[in-house]
């Protein structure tokens, strides 16, 4: 079972620069086109379901706009009980 990961985007601080797009290896972020912050930019987004929560876009992010979460697999939590 792969592990499910998903973001989070500050569009207060997100100014659509791509680089979290380009760095994606699961290539499921883009740009967000039916969508602008509140300073006029497109914000980044999950186009689809695939992320893995690997935070490779939240490292790559200048401005510090995602959050990553990832989902504990089932398997490691009956492991820790």
């Amino acid at each position: 079972m792969p592990v499910k990961g998903w973001i989070e985007v500050d569009d207060l601080y997100c100014k659509g620069c791509e680089l979290c797009v380009q760095a994606c290896p699961q290539h499921v972020l883009a740009l967000n086109p039916d969508r602008l912050t509140s300073k006029g930019y497109h914000p980044a987004y999950l186009h689809r379901e695939g992320c893995t929560g690997c935070a490779i876009c939240a490292l790559v992010c200048p401005e510090a706009a995602l959050t990553v979460y990832r989902e504990t697999p089932q398997r490691a939590l009956r492991a820790a009980a």
